[in-house]
């Protein structure tokens, strides 16, 4: 495996964008944790409610629930904006529409890094990657560019969403071909808190008890990381660059 280079650090503003609520908190959140520890500005914006994630719940009871558990998982890690786009979950179309909407959020947003996740089929060999994930991941990739030309969705403009083309970096974590890290071995706890308050989504998807399967989990790739950048705990993204 090729060497990772620590991220940048020049940056003051990032949006996080994936499709559903607890997408951050497996693995980005310790990372978050790290940034806004610093005097970073982080918000959080959800492509859908997540209402499709727990067999025994209908949507309409879920997405609340969902929302709510999002917003818990957010603070914890100095996160106070989370927005929800309300796409339906498990069928998130990419395409234009889709852009449309991640460019005006990042005109609204202004940040110079943008969070997804990982947008390639496969997280490792052997597991695959849900269409969700793979149709936001690389609108949001477009959508960076998009959210500086105003030749593009002009009618953003009107609405009051000035062209932004400061977006510097696109950073997707979880990827097979990450590129960068950062050294979360301070913030590994303040990670493990946040996915926890995911409480109604893990109990319907393990019998395990949740601190256990949280910190089993979530340590297990962070330490694999940190092996890989010379520290304790790492979380990885490949990196791109506009």
């Amino acid at each position: 495996m090729s060497e990772l280079l620590a991220m940048p650090e020049d940056w003051t503003k990032a949006l996080a964008i994936v499709a559903h609520p607890d997408d951050m908190e497996y693995g980005a959140a310790s990372a978050v944790a790290a940034w806004t520890r610093a005097g970073k500005e982080v918000a959080y914006l959800m492509v859908s409610r997540g209402e499709a994630g727990i067999d025994t719940m209908s949507p309409e009871e879920c997405a609340p629930v969902r929302d709510a558990e999002q917003r818990a998982s957010a603070a914890v890690v100095g996160v106070s904006s989370v927005e929800f786009l309300d796409h339906r979950d498990g069928v998130i179309e990419g395409g234009v529409a889709l852009r449309r909407d991640l460019a005006a959020a990042i005109r609204r947003h202004r940040p110079e890094l943008v969070v997804t996740l990982n947008r390639r089929e496969y997280f490792n060999p052997g597991h695959w990657n849900s269409a969700d994930h793979r149709a936001v991941g690389e609108a949001v990739l477009d959508a960076a560019n998009d959210a500086g030309n105003r030749w593009i969705f002009p009618e953003l403009a009107d609405e009051g969403l000035q062209p932004w083309g400061g977006v510097r970096w696109v950073a997707l974590a979880a990827s097979p071909e990450s590129t960068h890290a950062v050294d979360v071995t301070e913030t590994m706890e303040a990670g493990v808190a946040s996915l926890l308050e995911h409480r109604a989504y893990i109990a319907a998807l393990t019998d395990e008890d949740p601190e256990t399967y949280v910190r089993g989990f979530l340590t297990a790739f962070a330490a694999g990381a940190g092996e890989r950048f010379g520290t304790a705990y790492a979380t990885t993204f490949e990196l791109i660059s506009y």
